[in-house]
């Protein structure tokens, strides 16, 4: 007999093996009392050392070189910033037929999340699109939404979930936007070893962001939210989350098409303006959200793992088209590039 294997064009990412494991640790063994203490204040440190790596992996130079792309770049934004959050909007009118009112917040703040880097780049290469333009997208998304998804969390959230006030702004800036401009400063200091540890590095923030989600569903455990989730709310989820997903991808496509872009920058914006980073949005939700992180991390959860499974199949299909030479003003073509398949969990 033949041994069944996992389709190579379904990833499912190991690291999202992890995050449940971690998350069933949470279910099994909570962190109380003093533990719960020590954890969050680990956390806390957690995430701010995320942010500062985040910043000192950012070539300043890279970013503005990136610049002379503003069409295609503003087009990812107004997906990633603007149209996603539309959509989440629209989905309030689903509660609570398909969602109960946490499992919505957590959709809201799915769609105010950043792009991801790692995959759209991955995606965007075996679909021979334009790498480079994916590199600079989504690392305009990610700096930009440092800003843009706590004031977009106050208008658009209020007091949902975690109580969004001026303290939670405050903590923002201080835990996030601080250390993130620390690492541009430093840049120049800490670059080279940062380059020479990469690996090591890419443990220790796939590490901090475990903790942080075992910090999060430890604290929804203690205070008895997964009570208010039931396999029905999460077929329904999925079913909005699968739609929300297929919108996007259809739009990007389309919607560039319609702008004039050339194919491979089409590529580039449909797999970079259709995507959730779930190693800016965990750490954001944290300290947004507080007790109530692990419900309004859920959905960002689900939609990461369909979007690789969706956007691989895509990618593969895309690689098969005819090519076409044609490229758009202002933009360069997309060498070909060789990148992995494997995607980290941006």
């Amino acid at each position: 007999m033949k041994r069944l294997r996992w389709p190579r064009w379904m990833p499912v990412d190991p690291y999202i093996v992890l995050l449940l494991g971690t998350v069933g640790l949470a279910a099994l063994v909570p962190a109380r009392g003093m533990a719960a203490h020590v954890v969050s204040g680990g956390s806390t440190a957690a995430i701010a050392f995320l942010f500062f790596l985040y910043g000192a992996r950012l070539s300043t130079q890279e970013a503005l070189a990136g610049l002379r792309h503003w069409r295609l770049h503003g087009t990812v934004l107004a997906c990633t910033f603007v149209v996603f959050p539309l959509l989440g909007l629209a989905a309030r009118g689903l509660v609570p037929v398909l969602l109960t009112h946490s499992l919505y917040t957590g959709l809201l703040f799915l769609t105010l999340v950043p792009s991801t880097i790692q995959s759209s780049i991955a995606f965007t290469s075996i679909a021979r699109g334009n790498v480079p333009a994916a590199i600079s997208a989504g690392s305009f998304s990610s700096l930009a939404g440092i800003v843009i998804t706590p004031l977009l969390a106050a208008v658009l959230l209020g007091n949902s979930g975690g109580g969004f006030s001026a303290d939670s702004l405050v903590t923002i800036v201080l835990q996030l936007l601080v250390p993130f401009v620390a690492g541009q400063l430093l840049r120049r200091w800490v670059g080279g070893f940062i380059t020479r540890h990469k690996k090591v590095l890419g443990l220790v923030d796939r590490g901090s962001i475990l903790l942080v989600v075992y910090t999060a569903f430890s604290e929804g455990m203690v205070q008895g939210i997964w009570h208010q989730v039931s396999p029905l709310t999460l077929g329904g989820l999925l079913v909005v989350e699968a739609a929300l997903l297929a919108v996007m991808l259809v739009l990007t496509w389309y919607g560039s098409r319609a702008l004039g872009f050339s194919r491979e920058d089409r590529i580039a914006i449909q797999f970079a303006g259709s995507k959730k980073s779930l190693a800016s949005g965990l750490p954001m939700a944290s300290v947004l959200f507080g007790a109530h992180a692990s419900l309004a991390v859920l959905p960002l959860m689900l939609f990461h793992q369909m979007q690789l499974m969706v956007c691989a199949v895509i990618a593969k299909r895309r690689a098969r088209d005819p090519e076409r030479p044609a490229v758009s003003p202002g933009t360069a073509a997309a060498p070909r590039t060789a990148v992995g398949t494997g995607t980290r969990s941006g």
